[in-house]
């Protein structure tokens, strides 16, 4: 009666990979060694007559037949030179595959990530990245006294947009302006969609003299749909480190920066026939503060 051997458990990707490599380095150092065999083999081979002390044996080897067995050695040698490439050969497809299939999943990997991440409509960081990250920039500021500020933007009469047009504008007006702030910060920095028409901005050892730089390259974003020219404004706020500050306390000023600028508004209506503006001056004040907290 046969005793049922338990299945071997799967090796994972990372074990294959490495089983791979360590015979891989069998082989080459068999090979090497065969190499130096065959090398001393040779030398041997062509030592032997030189070294026998019988001058009989000697007229035996004669040249024909020293030159005959070593044609004969180096065949051999070429036959086995012929099968260790062959199982390097094997050995190094197994690995090219293992290869792309580890390269499949990181890039796999990578795109969970960005999802993880990203905000789907704008490409924009979310805000759990924008909250953990905003801790972390915080953290190295207070550790190495670095500068650091913040900007929260808030689209204005965006709510109006979505009515009047649908809510096909309004995303084409979040894409619009999230691209213009793209292009208006540094690599280092980063941004952020906290949610609807509210944006973050995080900005890394920034001082203060260039966040004003950065505001102004933003301009005023303008989308064109349905034959309609809507430019979108914005209100902003910002804020820099303080010692002792907290993200919840950098955000906090910026809240109150920002509402305080749509509070010192008047509503002015302004709109053409085929172009509509959502500007500055007809910014209406906002009776709660961004629902973004850390």
């Amino acid at each position: 009666m046969e005793i049922a051997r338990p299945e071997a458990k799967e090796a994972s990707d990372h074990e294959a990979f490495c089983a791979s490599i360590a015979e891989l380095d069998r082989v080459v150092k068999s090979n090497f060694r065969a190499t130096a065999l065959q090398i001393t083999v040779v030398i041997a081979a062509i030592l032997v007559p030189f070294m026998l002390e019988s001058p009989e044996a000697k007229r035996h080897f004669s040249a024909g037949g020293v030159a005959y067995g070593f044609l004969v050695l180096i065949l051999a040698m070429q036959i086995c030179d012929l099968f260790r490439h062959g199982q390097t050969a094997q050995v190094r497809e197994r690995l090219a595959k293992q290869l792309k299939v580890a390269v499949m999943q990181k890039i796999r990997a990578n795109r969970l990530y960005d999802l993880s991440i990203l905000d789907s409509l704008t490409g924009l960081h979310n805000r759990r990245f924008g909250e953990q990250r905003l801790q972390e920039e915080v953290a190295r500021s207070k550790r190495n006294d670095e500068p650091l500020a913040v900007l929260l933007f808030d689209l204005d009469h965006f709510k109006e947009i979505n009515d009047q047009y649908g809510h096909a504008a309004g995303d084409a007006a979040l894409k619009e302006f999230s691209r213009k702030l793209k292009r208006a910060i540094r690599a280092c920095d980063v941004p952020v969609r906290v949610g609807g028409d509210e944006f973050l901005v995080i900005l890394p050892e920034c001082p203060r003299e260039k966040v004003d730089m950065i505001v102004d390259r933003i301009g005023s974003p303008e989308v064109r749909f349905n034959e309609h020219a809507i430019t979108v404004q914005y209100s902003v706020g910002r804020a820099h480190y303080q010692i002792d500050d907290t993200s919840h306390t950098m955000l906090q000023r910026a809240d109150q920066m920002l509402y305080a600028q749509k509070a010192s508004r008047r509503t002015k209506a302004g709109a053409g026939e085929n172009k509509t503006h959502f500007g500055a001056e007809q910014t209406v004040g906002y009776e709660r503060p961004p629902s973004f907290r850390t």
